[in-house]
């Protein structure tokens, strides 16, 4: 007899296909002697929408909602325009029905991803198609061919896996209630013309607050002026600098104080009073997390956004050379020791280091009481080969991160001066560092230029050769980037230091504050909900730093649901959903709050006297900055597409009909008013690898006759072909695939 196992993508399928050696790959599925190994392509099965329980529901009226249905049901997805089943989900789904009809079928293995997400995936399906044999569960973090065949070994009862299940369905159904219900009443109440949308979301509207929230702070920050004296101090071979410092004070509001004191400086000399020197360890930063590795890669690199990060480090695990990267975690559980072990011997052979990279059991790599449900991203102990660039700066991230907690520690030497001057209040203060031990910054080539004081010894006199008093002026909070969102979501709004070498203390207080659920969305979801603020037009991405529009601010300002943008309330939303994963939590308890949430949530803003939210053409441009500089030549292409009579229409849009124009930086559909989000970039990043930008000629053949031509495409080698394009562009991901072929 057989099983059926079913992955969540057809590359798992394959991965899972190779690790048993099975060669036989059919029309939607592997077979072997012991195993048919088919696959989903993510969900194959969607929410149903309003109108599909309820005709009337297909026109939004204010009378119709709150709208709860009875019983959430699930239909096969729709294609992107929403027109029509999705012929290949439901092809897929008939292909998994009669490979687990088949007589010679005795149950089925559920391999989607393990968390709520996967689990639900499996299930829905297995659900639909009212799986009678016995359903069994494979739990992995790696799709390599050891972990594959220990897991088959394991398989556990997937009944045994309800609270994960009860969590993932618990958030989607939630998400559907709130969001159906209140973008649709607060679009009725707030629009103030035709086509216009309010996404209301359980994780959007909290995010954009903490968005509103700083960018108010930096809109109505005073800044305040202080004060500083350096003084350059002589020792005959040379000299060295301190900064003025009076009960452990070395900013002054008033500069005619420190005036005082550099007139009783002329003609006196100084003393090095105190020299302390202290030896310090400098620990590597912890393991990756999916928000850490996020934050880290678009800090660093130009041309990521947290998305791509997410999509690419998916890649990676999909292809086997890194672990599971939808995880909360940075440490490791103590049973992944011995594969640890593995993965450092395999990957430490042949580099300059080698020898310094010693396996160690450590309480910063290995926590199991610090481990949720997956643990910190890691490589396997597969040696990619044939990465793209942008994959190999991301899966060199992970590896270098894993390897730096094998190296020595980094040793630092700090020295403090303290200088004094006689009959003068209060010294002046030096400080320097000098690295003594490299250690795991070899790794990164981290090797600092800090400032390096001279080696003098304690009583010299100096002679006092420059005083200078310079004026600053106190700063306002920085604006969020991804990395500072992608933070402050995963805690909550909890400040914490920069992750480089973190106190013991602080990893403890940042592990605490993750592992007791209190959080704005999952690892998996954070991104996506940063990349549909800026589709909404509640927030604008300025180079790095992500800013609220005057839309999202009146939004913000008009919505009388405080609760929905209170991080506590959220926060304890997202640890209810831990804890029904955990089991302590139930299902319907949840569920019944959320209901009565949203039945006073539609009530509130029905009774709520508001007028429809106005806001200016400028509306994509950032709250903060006044008209006239919102109405300089670098608008979005959201503002330009206000003045299409001027604009060429290249062709109409393959999703809803209306005319797509040029903006400026991709070529977007006029109907983005009533939802529409077709956009085609200018410099997408799949014609990128190939040297090549899309252009208004390609645009046009593509809009006409659903395909183009780009000739002189260049690989990484140098080679040039021409290629046949398509471009088809998914609605609900917001995202475009090419694909290409040969010219006829």
């Amino acid at each position: 007899m057989k099983k059926v196992i079913i992955a969540e993508k057809p590359s798992v399928a394959k991965n899972i296909a190779d690790a048993l050696h099975i060669k036989g790959r059919k029309d939607g599925y592997f077979e072997g002697e012991s195993y048919l190994i088919t696959w989903a392509f993510g969900h194959l099965l969607e929410l149903y929408d309003a109108k599909d329980y309820d005709e009337k529901m297909k026109i939004w009226r204010m009378e119709y909602f709150p709208f709860i249905p009875e019983q959430f049901k699930y239909k096969v997805k729709m294609d992107q325009g929403r027109k029509k089943v999705d012929s290949g989900a439901k092809k897929q789904l008939k292909c998994i029905k009669d490979l687990i009809a088949r007589d010679d079928v005795d149950g089925v293995i559920s391999a989607t991803d393990y968390d709520r997400e996967g689990q639900i995936i499996g299930d829905s399906i297995l659900n639909y198609l009212k799986v009678k044999k016995p359903v069994y569960r494979i739990l992995l973090n790696e799709w390599t061919e050891d972990e594959v065949k220990k897991g088959l070994e394991k398989v556990v009862d997937n009944r045994s896996m309800q609270p994960l299940q009860d969590a993932g369905i618990s958030r989607q159904h939630a998400d559907w209630l709130i969001g159906i219900n209140l973008t649709s009443v607060a679009t009725l109440k707030y629009k103030s013309g035709k086509g216009e949308l309010f996404n209301i979301g359980r994780v959007l509207l909290p995010t954009l607050k903490m968005i509103y929230d700083r960018d108010m702070e930096i809109l109505n920050f005073n800044p305040e002026p202080y004060f500083k004296l350096t003084g350059t101090f002589g020792y005959g071979e040379g000299n060295y600098e301190g900064t003025y410092t009076l009960d452990k004070k070395d900013k002054f509001e008033k500069e005619e104080d420190l005036k005082l004191i550099r007139s009783k400086l002329q003609d006196k000399r100084g003393v090095l009073a105190q020299k302390e020197v202290t030896e310090k360890n400098e620990y590597p930063p912890v393991l990756f997390n999916l928000s850490a590795l996020q934050g880290h890669i678009t800090s660093k690199y130009t041309g990521f956004t947290s998305d791509k990060v997410l999509k690419i480090a998916q890649s990676l695990y999909e292809k086997k050379y890194i672990t599971y990267p939808r995880t909360a975690s940075s440490v490791l559980d103590e049973s992944l020791v011995d594969k640890a072990k593995k993965v450092l011997f395999s990957l430490k052979q042949g580099l300059p280091y080698e020898e310094e990279l010693v396996f160690r059991k450590s309480p910063r790599v290995f926590n199991s009481k610090k481990v949720e449900s997956h643990s910190a991203i890691i490589p396997t102990y597969m040696k990619p080969s044939g990465l793209g660039r942008d994959e190999q700066l991301v899966y060199e991230a992970v590896r270098n991160r894993f390897l730096m907690q094998f190296m020595p520690v980094s040793i630092v030497e700090e020295t403090v001066f303290t200088t004094t001057v006689e009959d003068v209040e209060g010294a002046f203060i030096s400080k320097g560092k000098v690295q003594k031990i490299l250690g795991w910054k070899k790794i990164e080539n981290d090797n600092a230029k800090d400032a390096i004081l001279p080696d003098l010894i304690e009583g010299i006199p100096v002679t006092i050769e420059k005083v200078d008093i310079t004026s600053h002026a106190t700063t306002p909070p920085k604006a969020y980037t991804e990395k500072t969102l992608l933070r402050a979501m995963e805690t909550c709004g909890k400040q914490f230091k920069e992750e480089k070498s973190q106190e013991e203390g602080e990893d403890n207080e940042l592990m605490d504050a993750i592992l007791s659920g209190f959080s704005i969305g999952t690892p998996a979801t954070r991104a996506e909900t940063i990349k549909k603020l800026c589709y909404t037009g509640y927030t604008i991405m300025q180079k790095k730093n992500i800013r609220c529009t005057e839309k999202g601010k009146k939004l913000i300002e008009t919505l009388p649901i405080k609760e929905l943008m209170d991080l506590e309330y959220t926060g304890r939303l997202e640890k209810t959903l831990a804890d029904i994963e955990k089991g302590t939590v139930k299902k319907d308890t949840f569920m019944n709050h959320i209901i009565r949430f949203v039945v006073g949530g539609v009530d509130t803003i029905k009774g709520q006297k508001a007028a429809p939210i106005q806001y200016t053409k400028e509306a994509f441009a950032p709250a903060s900055v006044p008209k006239a500089k919102a109405s300089t030549k670098k608008q979005s292409t959201a503002e330009k597409t206000t003045t299409v009579g001027k604009k060429e229409v290249l062709g109409k849009c393959p999703l809803c009909g209306s005319d797509v124009i040029e903006g400026t930086k991709g070529f977007g559909c006029m109907g983005y008013k009533q939802g529409c989000k077709f956009v085609i970039w200018k410099a997408d990043e799949a014609l990128g690898r190939y040297g090549k930008k899309t252009t208004k000629t390609l645009v046009k053949q593509l809009l006409k006759k659903g395909e183009g031509t780009i000739k002189g495409l260049k690989t990484k080698n140098g080679t040039k072909f021409d290629a046949i394009v398509t471009y088809t562009f998914n609605q609900d991901k917001g995202l475009g695939d090419w694909k290409f072929r040969k010219p006829e």
